[in-house]
């Protein structure tokens, strides 16, 4: 099982960073409402990954058969794993590059943009200025943005896994020798 899980995460961990990394380098050009979608797309592409580990443990570790719980909890360590490597990626992105490092600024100010441009009065745009304040203040702490920033892959993980562990679960096929029913024949 341990294999399993570290092969399927760390590879569905890869693909998250790599997609972060392309995300974010584009950022600028595509905007973050259209980087937000690519984002979650690309996350949503890794996760199928959760779905060939589960079926990957399915076959070679549970003999072709795996229980709801089971296929859950493989699925949800793949998910674990795969969302610690986005959040590694993330913190050192953060924190070692300058062009990120302003990237709350950018956000906030895309987000009062798009607030003054619904025709928020000036009361709201200032509250909007002050939770960004907040969340910059935040973002500075690497605990803080290290669980801000788990909580990005989580909600497509989970329900990709819950997908993924009803669509393969399988039960075993009742052994018919075992059953001992007695035999009856039947006169046409």
């Amino acid at each position: 099982m341990k294999k399993t899980i570290l092969v399927f995460g760390f590879t569905c961990g890869g693909l998250l960073m790599l997609f972060m990394c392309v995300t974010m380098f584009f950022v600028k050009d595509i905007g973050f409402d259209k980087g937000e979608i690519v984002g979650y797309t690309g996350m949503v592409l890794a996760f199928l990954l959760i779905f060939f580990g589960i079926r990957s443990y399915r076959e070679n570790v549970g003999g072709g058969t795996v229980s709801f719980g089971r296929a859950f909890v493989v699925g949800a360590l793949i998910m674990v794993i795969a969302s610690s490597c986005y959040v590694l990626a993330w913190e050192i992105i953060y924190f070692n590059s300058s062009s990120m490092h302003d990237f709350i600024d950018k956000y906030a100010a895309h987000e009062v943009e798009k607030l003054r441009n619904s025709g928020a009065g000036e009361a709201a745009v200032q509250a909007q200025l002050q939770q960004m304040k907040r969340l910059k203040e935040l973002y500075e702490n690497p605990f803080i943005n290290a669980a801000m920033t788990f909580l990005e892959p989580l909600p497509p993980g989970l329900i990709m896994t819950l997908l993924t562990a009803l669509i393969l679960r399988k039960r075993p096929k009742p052994d018919s020798s075992a059953m001992n029913l007695p035999v009856t024949q039947v006169a046409l």
